[in-house]
């Protein structure tokens, strides 16, 4: 049987050809302080989520090309036009406008390394 009391998505890994340059991207874009971390074999920047949980980390290596590899989304408690200005501000890329759900909106864009991206807001 398949426990559905927890996410689905536990943890994301985003590759980072400029570990600082995408450090900087996402602490702007994300409004929080990426938390560095080098007790393993290579230095991570960890991405802060709800208390003192952590939602994934940015990485040394090679981003998939264009089109290719996972989008994980991100979500903001501020306007998602904000959100946008934010990524165009640091770097990045904003590559379609917001998708209305039901619930929520969200957009797609790039980060200063190429990786996929989107932007999640919940409906007030």
């Amino acid at each position: 049987m398949t426990d559905n009391s927890r996410d689905r998505l536990v943890w994301v890994e985003v590759p980072a050809t400029d570990l600082n340059r995408a450090k900087g991207f996402y602490e702007a874009v994300l409004e929080t302080k990426l938390i560095e971390d080098n007790n393993g074999p290579q230095v991570m920047q960890m991405i802060p989520s709800k208390g003192d949980s952590m939602c994934g980390h940015l990485y040394e290596g090679k981003p998939a090309t264009s089109g290719d590899g996972s989008t994980p989304h991100f979500s903001v408690t501020g306007e998602l036009t904000d959100a946008m200005d934010r990524i165009k501000a640091a770097g990045g890329e904003v590559v379609s406008e917001p998708i209305a759900l039901p619930m929520a909106a969200f957009f797609y864009a790039k980060d200063t390394e190429g990786n996929s991206l989107a932007i999640f807001k919940y409906n007030d």
